[in-house]
């Protein structure tokens, strides 16, 4: 493989992907000559890419690749039958998969500060990157979401430090392990590590598997700061020699907990303990007990790093957060409509439950759209239902279809079934065919007061944005949408 130095032009396959276009930005901004394909360019990454002056080739094609680049980085988004991914092979262009380009091209040499976990991965590392600007130590980042605070959806830094999410999920169709191994860690942060990814691990046994083979490069040596929470991580750590393992946690009997959470206005307030002793005070812009842990595991390996105590606080507590994570969209007719990520069964009942926290005492709508690999599939069919009760009323969107991945009806999560399960709970739910369906119907229901939390993986027809429009044109004196 041709090393960076002696590499001047670079092609992406799949260039609009999350993690990819910001790679390529990066790429562009260290002087190589960056260009990409995809099969549409799709903002907000192709907005992104023409800012930088990356051109976009709209479609697969031989063609894309003339002239004839040093690199092609290869998008785990391709399929092995891809137009350019077989002409790659026939010509012996170099090629990378995305993780791999990330840890030759932007980690480099840096001290990799691997953020991991089934939940919490984005929120934790553009927080940790954003407390690692405001401690002034210049460190380089990639991030799988914007991160408005940072700026830049990727950077190369200038500092000792890299901050990057660690992603479990494999790493190209000719790479099967997962994205995580090739980023080197210097230090983990553990959020968690729970059954997900069904279309690539086996049972949860399997997903404990990957996580483990990351904590063997980390070594005995590299700070692990890992959720006390979870049976999975204890596993991990104890069977394992390690020097260093920082715990945080809820109940942590060691290492560093929180307490004293309390709503102040538009923030979150608690308190960071180490071993039952008061350390600080951290205000968070964020909500729910998720992101207090999360924030404690950044403040917790600050500490570990020996950055600057008081620049750590006052840095969390001006980060706003990513996109798509507890998004308020805006306001209309006195409901708030919310967008965020969260699919998997653990993120919907902890989002549901920060978003009760924030709003007491409103009545709380969730809309739900099953559309990752794994809520998908039957495998959380009980599960979901746990998790939606939480919410006062459901709207459970159709199962999203994949004409790559077809599934068998009964491998399928039913929508009708989880309906019942949510009624037998004494909890109003409906499903619907879609966003269009949906919209049809729910602004008729809601009235003044509540709160709609919209939780997807995916664009899902651009559904909250939609609904706020709705429920704008009857009243647009009292509309408020974020900028």
């Amino acid at each position: 493989m041709a090393e960076p130095s002696t590499i001047r032009s670079i092609h992406l396959t799949a260039i609009c992907g999350v993690g990819m276009a910001p790679l390529a930005v990066a790429l562009k901004r260290s002087g190589y000559h960056v260009t990409g394909s995809d099969k549409q360019a799709f903002p907000p990454m192709s907005q992104v890419l023409a800012a930088a002056g990356i051109p976009i080739r709209e479609g697969f094609s031989a063609s894309n690749l003339e002239p004839r680049p040093d690199l092609v980085i290869i998008g785990n988004a391709v399929t092995a039958p891809n137009v350019e991914a077989i002409e790659v092979e026939r010509l012996a262009i170099p090629r990378m998969s995305f993780p791999e380009a990330v840890g030759r091209f932007l980690i480099g040499g840096s001290k990799s500060l691997v953020v991991a976990g089934t939940h919490g991965k984005t929120t934790t590392t553009g927080m940790l990157a954003f407390a690692l600007e405001g401690a002034g130590v210049e460190p380089g980042y990639l991030v799988g979401g914007l991160i408005p605070d940072l700026g830049e959806l990727a950077k190369a830094g200038a500092g000792a430090y890299f901050a990057i999410e660690g992603d479990e999920y494999d790493t190209a169709y000719f790479d099967k392990q997962p994205k995580f191994l090739h980023y080197r860690p210097y230090a983990v942060i553990l959020t968690s590590v729970e059954f997900d990814h069904a279309d690539i691990y086996r049972d949860a046994a399997h997903v404990e598997t990957a996580f483990g083979r990351l904590l063997d490069l980390l070594g005995s040596k590299g700070p692990l700061v890992a959720c006390s929470d979870y049976e999975s991580i204890h596993r991990l750590v104890t069977a394992r020699t390690r020097e260093r393992t920082i715990w945080y946690g809820r109940n942590s009997s060691r290492g560093w907990s929180y307490r004293a959470i309390h709503e102040a206005g538009e923030h979150t307030v608690f308190e960071a303990v180490y071993d039952g002793r008061l350390e600080d005070t951290l205000t968070l812009s964020l909500h729910g007990e998720m992101n207090v842990a999360n924030a404690t595991a950044v403040y917790a390996l600050s500490r570990e790093l020996g950055l600057d105590r008081a620049r750590i606080v006052a840095t969390i507590a001006r980060y706003r957060g990513g996109a798509r994570r507890q998004e308020k969209i805006g306001e209309a007719r006195g409901i708030v409509v919310i967008d965020d990520f969260a699919h998997h069964p653990t993120a919907v009942q902890k989002t549901l439950d920060a978003m009760a926290r924030r709003y007491p005492g409103r009545r709380l709508v969730a809309v739900f759209e099953p559309r990752s690999n794994t809520s998908r599939r039957a495998v959380f069919q009980s599960a979901y239902a746990e998790a939606l009760s939480h919410a006062d009323v459901s709207v459970v969107s159709s199962v999203y279809a994949k004409q790559n991945d077809p599934l068998q009806p009964d491998e399928m999560l039913s929508t009708e079934r989880l309906v019942g399960d949510l009624a037998e709970r004494g909890r109003r739910a409906w499903s619907a065919d879609g966003p269009d369906e949906i919209l049809a119907k729910l602004p008729a229901e809601l009235r003044s007061g509540d709160v709609v939390l919209c939780m997807s993986n995916g664009a899902f027809g651009n559904f909250p944005r939609r609904l706020l429009g709705l429920l704008a044109t009857n009243d647009r004196s009292e509309t408020r949408v974020q900028p």
